[in-house]
């Protein structure tokens, strides 16, 4: 058949169709708020940090945060350790804030050095981003140790830098066996950064990443030293 034949054949039978068979009106999709302003947490987000306390996190181990609130804001207590979310969480959309302390005279890994472990296991790298080289996959916006950013979206020290993230959580079958890869979407100030990325497995500082079968697990947040703030940070399950 050539193709103006066959062109005429899925025209005949396209007006065959009734246009109300291909359409459906249920489930209704739940009505969600956004936000009174950009960044803001919609109606069905669930808020992990308004400024106020730290009742939604604890420690690494399970115990009382130790990090501090200041002015609002969330700082990392240097040698306190990581904390995490008392929260487990797949599927999610993730908004963050950050803002690195005094640069001083630290360079490369060891200036505003955090990390938003999604699922406590794979990092999203918080770094200071204001001319501070270091290795590219170790830098602010980077999939650690897997996949730099497309982009340097970073502003400058002392100021907030937005995340937005869109995390697939992966999926695992029969006996632990990997049957989706996790993926990430990211966008740095409103910059796309990181676009449907193939997580490859755990963000390890050395070696390779593998994965090891899990269902929800918390979010953690990285005590690397430095005294990197964050503010309004919300999830959604997805």
């Amino acid at each position: 058949m050539s193709i103006s034949g066959l062109l005429i054949t899925v025209m005949l039978s396209a007006q065959e169709w009734n246009p109300a068979s291909t359409e459906w009106y249920s489930p209704e999709p739940p009505a969600v708020k956004p936000g009174k302003t950009p960044g803001q947490p919609p109606s069905d987000a669930i808020v992990l940090f308004d400024g106020k306390d730290l009742s939604k996190w604890v420690s690494g181990k399970g115990e009382e945060a130790k990090w501090k609130v200041v002015n609002g804001e969330m700082v990392v207590v240097p040698g306190t350790g990581a904390i995490k979310t008392k929260g487990y969480f797949g599927d999610c959309q993730l908004h963050v804030e950050f803002k690195s302390p005094p640069a001083e005279k630290h360079n490369g890994q060891n200036r505003g050095n955090s990390g938003i472990f999604l699922q406590s296991i794979y990092e999203l790298q918080v770094l200071d981003g204001d001319n501070n080289p270091t290795y590219v996959n170790g830098m602010v916006g980077s999939i650690y140790k897997q996949s730099a950013p497309s982009a340097n979206a970073y502003t400058k020290n002392g100021e907030w830098q937005v995340y937005d993230v869109y995390w697939k959580a992966p999926k695992f079958g029969a006996a632990g066996v990997l049957e989706e890869p996790a993926r990430i979407t990211v966008t740095l100030n409103g910059v796309l950064i990181q676009n449907n990325y193939e997580v490859k497995g755990h963000t390890a500082y050395t070696g390779l990443p593998e994965y090891h079968a899990h269902g929800r697990l918390p979010l953690m947040l990285q005590d690397h030293g430095t005294a990197v703030a964050f503010r309004n940070i919300w999830i959604r399950n997805l």
